[in-house]
Order: structure tokens, then C-alpha cells, then sequence
């Protein structure tokens, strides 16, 4: 396993205002001779969590590429509310968009000697920085892909992390984001209503919480899987990245909100590959999008009833199927 290090930004610039010391965590596999692969982290994702895709006989090998995983602003690695020193800690850490995590990652490209990304690969808040790369960058990337993810967070897809986000701020616990411990009752919270929204309705009607008998039922799955996996986070963490999601838009960067302009002027390679079940970024979203990408990009949508999480690693069938895309799509 590759091991994680930091480049220092110094002062920098993000949506909300300033971070004096601005850190973004990365690792690097492979020869840096090799096609350059970048792989950001999604919400919920550290930087070992990116090794489900990474490997010298994974997709994303590191025997072909070098694979540079990188952390988004407030995933704990990176500059974040819980590891940010006082006047910018806790509740008073900035907002941060996508354009500020691109920007930051770009730089740490550029300190890596990186001329060119062969491709940006991200599932979910991965994809929707996969999209921004495409924008911000157009002469530096040349692929992307975009797993369960979207150009512009939707409406819809706001008001779900609406729901997670209200259930944390409105827990006895939470104290404003001045807690002096974790708000364990805040992110159980957090965790249970966020966990229907993961997967499709038949993988529920099919038991697939149960995962094989690894839970017994459904409250030890809500308990273990989702109270259990949000308890390692930091509260203010968790809220300051769903900012950055609930404010994603491509079409911000240029083109005023013009999402069909600002997508039909991207020059990359596009790989858009949607669930067929995930209910917060649903394929009728991408397939809007590929009509603006003026034929730069093929969509291909999982047929899964594993909902969000089938981009994420849950299961083998849609791994292998994932994997089978990118790998033709990358010999294009």
C-alpha cells in the first residue's frame, strides 16, 4: 500500500473564504513514467478506500498507469474542520466547492511533474470532480469517467442530503458544531437516514441487507453498517462535504449556469455510467447531460439493483462489469 502524503498549499483561496495552510492528502502507485491515472476520493471515502479500483491486477493497475488517489477538502486527510488549527477549526472552517478541490489537485499534479491526465476517474462526488476536471482543465485531461455521478447536483438529489444534514444539526448533541465530543447521537442519526437513500427498493425486497448472512436483520444492518459507519467521522466533517456536494454545478465555472453550454464545450473523452437504481443520482440525469456532450462521451448504465452503491465497490457482478467498461473505453 502506497503510503499517504501532503502537499501544503500555503494561503489559499476557497468558496467560504481562506485557509492559511491549505493541505491536500495524496498517494501515488506505480511508475510515474506510465499514462497518469487521477482517482479523488467520494463522500464517506479516505484515501484507502480508493484501493478497490487500484492494484497491479485491478482496473486502475498499476503495472500499466500511475494512479494518483486524491483527498477532497474536509474528508479528514485533507484540510478539514477537525484537523484545521484555531481561527479556521470546527464550526468556523470555509466552504469549500469542487472548483477549490480541483484546483488544489491540480497543483499537487503539478508538483508530481504530471503533463497530462490520461484519464480522471471518480465515483460519485469522485464523478462529479471527474466532470470538473473535464472543465477546468480541458488541454490537461484527456478521459474521464463518471461513475453514479452528475455534472450538476439535481434539486432532488439537494433535498435528500437535506434530510442526513437536518437529522445531525438537530441532535442534542451537536451543540452548534461546538461540541467538545463526537455528537454520537447526532451522526447515528445521520447514518439511519441516510442509509435508505444508498441502495434500490428491489435490493431491500430482495434482502440484500442482510448481506449473506452477515446480519441477522435489518436493525443490525442499520446499526452496525450505518450507525457503526458513520461514528469514525467528525461531525463538521460530514457537514462541510455535503456543502460541497449540495452546491455542485459544473456550468458555475464558466458559462454563467449554462449547463448544456458549459458540457457541449468540453473536449474530453467521456465515459458516464449511471446505476440504473440509484435514487440520488438517477440515469434520466445523465442521460440530460450526454445530450449536451456533443458525442465526446458514451453512457452506459449499470444494470443493478445495488442502488449508488453498486460505483462504490459493494459487489462483485457490478465490479466486474464496471471494470470491463473503463478498460474498453480506455483502449479507445
Amino acid at each position: 500500500m502506497s503510503e499517504t502524503q501532503y502537499h501544503h498549499h500555503g494561503r489559499f483561496p476557497v468558496a467560504g473564504g481562506v485557509l492559511p495552510d491549505a493541505i491536500t492528502a495524496y498517494r501515488t502507485y506505480g511508475d510515474p513514467k506510465n499514462p497518469c491515472i487521477v482517482f479523488p476520493t467520494c463522500y464517506g471515502g479516505r484515501l484507502d478506500s480508493q484501493d478497490y479500483m487500484v492494484g497491479e491486477d485491478k482496473v486502475l493497475s498499476t503495472k500499466k498507469y500511475y494512479v494518483v488517489t486524491l483527498a477532497l477538502f474536509s474528508n479528514g486527510e485533507s484540510s478539514s474542520p477537525s484537523n484545521t488549527p484555531a481561527p479556521y477549526n470546527g464550526p468556523y472552517f470555509p466552504a469549500v466547492s469542487y472548483e477549490d478541490n480541483i484546483r488544489a489537485q491540480y497543483a499537487v499534479l503539478q508538483k508530481l511533474g504530471v503533463q497530462k491526465a490520461f484519464a480522471v476517474v471518480g465515483f460519485s462526488m469522485g464523478g462529479q470532480q471527474a466532470y470538473y476536471w473535464a472543465v477546468m482543465y480541458p488541454d490537461f485531461v484527456e478521459r474521464y469517467v463518471a461513475i453514479c455521478g452528475s455534472a450538476r447536483t439535481s434539486p432532488h438529489n439537494q433535498c435528500f442530503l437535506e434530510g442526513p444534514k437536518a437529522a445531525l444539526l438537530a441532535s442534542k448533541d451537536f451543540d452548534g458544531g461546538h461540541y467538545k465530543t463526537q455528537p454520537e447521537i447526532g451522526k447515528r442519526a445521520f447514518g439511519r437516514v441516510y442509509s435508505a437513500w444508498a441502495y434500490g427498493q428491489t435490493w431491500f425486497r430482495q434482502h440484500g441487507h442482510l448481506h449473506g448472512g452477515k446480519y441477522p436483520n435489518l436493525e443490525s444492518f442499520l446499526r452496525e453498517d450505518w450507525e457503526g459507519g458513520f461514528l469514525g467521522w467528525d461531525a463538521n466533517d460530514l457537514l462541510t462535504l455535503l456543502h460541497t456536494w449540495q452546491t455542485g454545478d459544473v456550468s458555475l465555472v464558466r458559462d454563467g449556469g449554462d449547463l448544456g453550454k458549459c458540457l457541449s464545450s468540453i473536449k474530453a473523452k467521456g465515459l458516464i455510467m449511471p446505476s440504473k437504481t440509484d435514487l440520488y443520482f438517477p440515469p434520466e440525469d445523465s442521460v440530460d447531460e450526454v445530450a449536451n456532450l456533443q458525442n465526446t462521451a458514451r453512457l452506459v448504465v449499470i444494470d443493478t439493483v445495488w442502488g449508488h452503491m453498486a460505483g462504490g465497490g459493494a459487489n462483485e457482478a457490478d465490479d466486474k462489469f464496471i471494470a470491463d467498461e473503463i478498460t474498453k473505453f480506455f483502449e479507445e
